[in-house]
């Protein structure tokens, strides 16, 4: 098939099974056995789901929601949908029952595609809001047995009522599958909705396959690549790299068998290419600190003088760039002792290219990464974009940018420093918001990003500084930049969360959440006994901790040119964890300011005020969606802030 005719996410299929079926396209552990299918055996499945969709009475343009978690089935439902002419739109599995409803409601969802009785049970909880909905399919059958089933519909039943009906059904499924065209929609996508109710993104067949063609050839992605699917399906970074890419390059998709298992199946499969956010990092790095802090003497040393010698040629040794030889054998022994295994206990002894984004990486969480001998690299992109704005080409990649444009992406700066871009990605439309999508993308193309940044002149890399309404100044004109400092903050494996606050005031402050696995790994070490994430946060000798790690924070930042004014003066530890559910960070986790301001506002007041002690109530939703509150009385606390040494401070003396 040329490649003027792959003009859909269904016509790569078809050109998969044609060129590569025996190849594998999906694998997924289920029962603790991993299973597999190959293209051809792929291209059968999503024809049964298909045809069982026509059967149901699914029109062209119909959208149809997909809950639950990475699964074979769902991607399967997802290209099933695009072949007859229908819009996938992925909802996040952890939503409640609100959160679904306000999404289906929105999209006007006919149908449903479900993982098992908790997302029947939420779906039926909304029921009456969403007069459009018709029917669901449900994937696991265990505990609906004596559910009404006038609208439930199992996903074994709706493929076999297809393949039954397979002669009569398939002469409508052909035309609708060759109807399609780079200009039909491929999938809806919802924002994470930071600063408001989150947006439907209408992302066409022309948007995703430009930009994995483009993004594929970057990275010299092949039919032979294997990934681990782990990432919310909703999210558009899930959505191209496990259909998207996967059906352009015609490589492996993998589903671990549950999110508990994820790690465990990561390290089974040893993808080559893998994407994760900054929190899978984070995350790795504070096992890794608990682990070695349990370690003996010998194996703390060990690792410590490892580190230091990775720290220094690791990552020149991944750019190709000259290093004695006497480095590289001591490199070479550290690999076989310590970043062997390490790469090996994370899971990413086997990749080639790894991708983080969806967030500003801490700079040492990067470098610790990458001196292990992981190509680890920088992506910017969004929703908007179908992800790819700016990679880092391999030997080009830095900590302090997101790389250089896309195949196919014009960058622009605007006057305020806000950064724009256009591409092939480029977004149709927010879904019933033609105010949003006028404001955010002009007539010729170009799409405000929201964020700040610069194109630094002879590297043409992009630099991000912060998220344009997030960036401000402190009262005496210093750039007030948050995000930075928080990345930089939880790269401590104690810091699972900060917040900074101090645009147009004279000085910054921060909310802390301790990492509950970390810090209570170190008080069972110590002896010190908890019964809960408050009793914990307002130990003294936490306190202790994270403000050293804040003070180390500040001497770092106070020899920064640009940033040495946003030094933490005070903090408190929150008594309670930054929740999705509480509105206080998205799914994505990515913490929504104005709430979180709002609902501590005395918090914060208590920062600013001199006070040492502040006490507080604060309403909390429980896993069962009832509303509760939860009472605390905070220390707040001082931080050594030091003398700033910038060349600009110096030149002004």
């Amino acid at each position: 098939m040329a490649s003027s005719e792959l003009r859909s996410i269904p016509a790569l299929l078809a050109r998969n099974i044609r060129e590569f079926g025996h190849h594998p396209a999906y694998r997924e552990k289920e029962y603790g056995i991993w299973q597999s299918w190959s293209w051809a055996e792929t291209g059968a499945e999503i024809e049964a789901i298909a045809l069982g969709f026509l059967d149901l009475g699914v029109s062209e343009g119909d959208h149809i929601a997909i809950i639950g978690r990475n699964r074979p089935h769902f991607y399967w439902s997802m290209v099933a949908a695009q072949m007859v002419g229908a819009v996938p739109v992925p909802v996040y599995q952890d939503s409640v029952a609100e959160d679904i409803a306000f999404v289906l409601d929105h999209c006007g969802a006919s149908y449903a595609v479900v993982e098992d009785q908790e997302q029947v049970d939420k779906t039926i909880e909304v029921k009456d809001r969403l007069p459009g909905l018709k029917d669901v399919v449900y994937l696991d059958g265990k505990g609906l047995r004596k559910y009404d089933h006038a609208h439930l519909k199992s996903f074994a039943d709706l493929q076999a009522e297809g393949r039954k009906k397979q002669s009569a059904l398939e002469p409508e499924l052909i035309r609708r599958r060759d109807g399609l065209d780079l200009d039909s929609t491929c999938v809806m996508l919802y924002t994470s909705g930071t600063t408001g109710r989150p947006k439907g993104v209408v992302l066409s067949n022309r948007n995703i396959i430009e930009t994995s063609k483009a993004s594929g050839n970057f990275d010299a992605l092949t039919k032979d690549e294997s990934i681990l699917a782990y990432l919310p399906m909703a999210w558009v970074g899930d959505f191209i790299f496990a259909v998207g890419q996967a059906y352009w390059c015609g490589f492996c998709v993998c589903c671990p068998e549950s999110e508990t298992t994820m790690h465990d199946n990561l390290r089974e499969i040893g993808p080559s290419y893998f994407f994760a956010p900054p929190r899978f990092f984070e995350e790795n790095i504070t096992t890794i600190t608990i682990r070695m802090e349990d370690a003996g003497r010998f194996k703390r040393r060990l690792y410590a003088n490892a580190m230091e010698l990775a720290r220094r040629i690791g990552p020149k040794i991944l750019d190709g760039e000259d290093v004695s030889a006497w480095d590289r054998f001591k490199y070479r022994l550290g690999d076989m002792f310590v970043y062997g295994p390490l790469r090996n206990r994370s899971g990413m002894s086997n990749v080639r290219v790894a991708y983080t984004a969806g967030e500003a990486i801490g700079p040492e969480l990067f470098e610790f990464w990458r001196s292990l001998g992981i190509n680890l690299k920088q992506l910017y992109g969004q929703t908007e974009a179908s992800v790819f704005i700016t990679q880092q080409p391999d030997n080009e990649v830095r900590v302090d940018t997101v790389g250089v444009p896309s195949p196919g992406v014009e960058l622009k700066i605007a006057d305020t420093g806000e950064v724009f871009y256009r591409s092939p990605g480029v977004f149709v439309e927010y879904y019933k918001n033609a105010e949003s999508t006028a404001s955010t993308k002009d007539d010729e193309g170009w799409v405000a990003t929201g964020d700040a940044g610069f194109i630094e002149e002879g590297s043409g890399h992009l630099r991000i500084i912060d998220r344009v309404k997030d960036v401000g100044k402190l009262s005496n004109g210093a750039l007030f930049a948050p995000k930075y400092v928080e990345n930089k903050l939880k790269f401590f494996a104690n810091i699972l969360e900060a917040v900074v606050h101090g645009d147009g005031r004279d000085e910054c402050t921060a909310f802390i959440n301790i990492d509950l696995t970390a810090v209570g790994n170190w008080a069972e070490r110590n002896n010190i006994a908890y019964g809960s994430y408050q009793e914990l946060a307002g130990h003294p000798k936490v306190l202790d901790t994270i403000q050293g790690h804040i003070e180390e924070v500040n001497k770092s930042l106070s020899t920064d040119e640009m940033l040495s004014g946003c030094q933490v003066h005070r903090f408190l530890i929150l008594h309670k964890e930054l929740d999705a559910d509480d509105g206080e960070i998205t799914r994505t986790r990515k913490v929504r300011r104005k709430i979180v301001a709002e609902k501590f506002a005395d918090l914060i007041g208590a920062l600013y005020d001199g006070s040492d002690k502040i006490s507080t109530e604060t309403e909390v939703t429980y896993e069962d969606g009832r509303k509760g509150s939860i009472k605390a009385t905070l220390d707040v606390r001082s931080a050594k802030v030091f003398e700033i040494k910038t060349k600009a401070l110096e030149a002004a003396e």
